[in-house]
């Protein structure tokens, strides 16, 4: 007698293999989100400057050449390329230093100074002389301009004389641009 060889093999069982599949996948799937986030994001940050507005910074000294803080307000306009007036420093008080923007599309910025005191007010105009050059970061990132400033002239009525420190303008406000000297008060 022969045995019969039975018509349909049993097939091992492919339910534990795909338990433990899953369980591996699932075991795996918090490791792929980390990295795909840690990768997203090291793909997608963009080194712009928070603050990428460009000022000038102005120090205060009295006539004698002494640092000095100017007691009298200080109000700084200017005349933008629309024809409107613009305040950049509006009523300071008790200042010995001062940051202003530049701008970026004139070859000369014309700056008006008024100084008022309890029962006075003298104004001031300084003329600022630049290069502006473009300097870029990344396609991201908007353009900004930078500056070389080449002269500065001045009215006389309370302001003595401005010194140029430092001829170039950038993000780095640590550095003294001008040095503007005021006539004390007798």
């Amino acid at each position: 007698m022969t045995s019969a060889t039975p018509k349909h093999s049993r097939r091992p069982s492919r339910r534990p293999m795909k338990n433990m599949l899953a369980r591996m996948l699932f075991a795996l799937l918090p490791v792929t989100a980390a990295v795909t986030a840690v990768l997203t994001v090291a793909c997608s940050s963009i080194d712009c400057p928070v603050q990428n507005a460009v000022y000038t910074v102005y120090n205060i000294y009295g006539s004698d050449g002494t640092p000095i803080t100017l007691g009298d307000t200080l109000t700084v306009t200017t005349t933008c390329s629309d024809g409107n007036d613009s305040v950049l420093l509006n009523q300071l008080v008790n200042a010995s230093t001062f940051n202003l923007p530049i701008s970026y599309s004139s070859p000369e910025d014309t700056l008006i100074f008024y100084v008022k005191g309890e029962d006075w007010e003298v104004s001031d105009s300084v003329l600022i002389a630049k290069d502006n050059y473009p300097h870029f970061e990344s396609v991201d990132c908007n353009i900004s301009f930078f500056h070389n400033i080449k002269s500065v002239r001045w009215t006389r009525n309370i302001i003595d004389s401005i010194a140029v420190n430092n001829q170039l303008v950038n993000y780095d406000l640590s550095k003294e641009h001008f040095h503007i000297y005021f006539r004390t008060r007798r």
